[in-house]
């Protein structure tokens, strides 16, 4: 036996239970049938592992544990509130276990919190509004409480597990940066050190105003598309899923910025996670608008979605003239006002030559 890891859980539906094996370079997928209700057992003979992650009710939920070889693993509690289930079985799933108990008010009001703000029960914008602000301030007073125990004790790897968890962010690598220099060299070697030292170099590569990561894909319709495509235009280069209700083109104000601007000026490509191609084209046919669209058909979704380090959608980046990024965001209202400050900047400056 290299890694067993048991479970009793409260309040499990599904009894399906999928487990994810990863190292360094590779990752294995495991499934379990809990023996009675909440209650599993799993071997795994592999070793080189360093983690696994749990996916629960339907894959809705999950939780992940720390791995050492030949030492069992026990997991407990309620995944309600998955946050808060225990993980007994080494140091750094005792250390962990700890660290959530004394979040754990917190987490569970972080919990509820995101089950209201998803639930659709009529709820008022007011009331909404309020628990958004919860949800905000809540989220704040875990990542103090992650931060104090990371200043308390830079030489545990727990501390690296708090930095990916509360300040990994790909919009801004500062926090994480500092973070990381204040750790103790003797985690330099630590996997998770590694990773989140090579995630702040490639974030930075679709940071403001970096160049634009460069790629060729085909579209649809077999043509091929790379950011030179688009030279000396704006590109809006938008990230989608058919499931997403906040990707349609509509709701994203594409539509609309489409029929305003000249292709002289601006062109759209999106990126859509989906793979039925030929469902897809029968569906721009009905569109009275050309869209420029890329589909994971052949895993091209896959690569774009890596190469702009997309971790959520909808998500949208604003190209210059010059390949530069000047925009990232998910609200397509963001994207229509910066055009159309840039594009009447454009033109005043194009009369103010005029006139000289």
């Amino acid at each position: 036996m290299a890694y067993r890891i048991e479970g009793k859980l409260d309040n499990l539906t599904d009894q399906v239970i999928y487990v994810v094996f990863e190292s360094e370079d590779r990752s294995l997928v495991d499934t379990v049938v809990c023996e009675k209700p909440g209650q599993f057992t799993l071997d795994q003979p592999q070793e080189g592992f360093n983690l696994a992650t749990l996916f629960f009710e339907n894959k809705s939920a999950w939780f992940t544990v720390y791995l050492e070889p030949n030492v069992q693993v026990k997991v407990s509690g309620d995944v309600r509130y998955p946050a808060l289930l225990q993980a007994k079985g080494g140091k750094l799933n005792k250390e962990l276990s700890a660290i959530r108990a004394k979040m754990a008010s917190l987490l569970k009001e972080q919990a509820d919190l995101f089950a209201g703000l998803n639930r659709d029960n009529g709820t008022g914008a007011m009331d909404r509004s309020d628990m958004s602000s919860k949800w905000t301030n809540v989220n704040h007073q875990l990542s103090e409480l992650a931060l104090t125990y990371i200043q308390e004790h830079p030489s545990e790897q727990a501390s690296v597990i708090l930095i990916h968890t509360f300040f990994v962010d790909p919009d801004d690598t500062r926090k994480l940066d500092e973070l990381l220099i204040a750790l103790d060299p003797a985690l330099k070697d630590f996997y998770l050190v590694k990773e989140l030292e090579q995630y702040s170099v490639k974030a930075k590569l679709t940071a403001l105003g970096a160049e634009a990561p460069n790629f060729t894909v085909k579209n649809v319709y077999g043509e091929s598309v790379a950011l030179d495509s688009f030279a000396n235009k704006y590109l809006i280069l938008a990230f989608t899923a058919p499931w997403c209700d906040m990707c349609r083109t509509d709701d994203l104000y594409l539509d609309e910025i489409e029929r305003l601007y000249s292709k002289d000026d601006l062109e759209q490509l999106l990126v859509s996670l989906d793979d039925d191609l030929e469902g897809v084209r029968q569906l721009l046919e009905k569109d009275s608008i050309p869209w420029n669209l890329v589909t994971d058909s052949a895993r091209q979704a896959t690569l774009l979605i890596d190469l702009y380090n997309v971790a959520a959608l909808p998500r949208c980046f604003l190209i210059d003239k010059e390949g530069k990024i000047i925009l990232k965001t998910e609200s397509g209202l963001e994207i229509k006002q910066t055009l159309e400050q840039l594009i009447m900047n454009e033109d005043t400056n194009r009369e103010e030559e005029d006139g000289v």
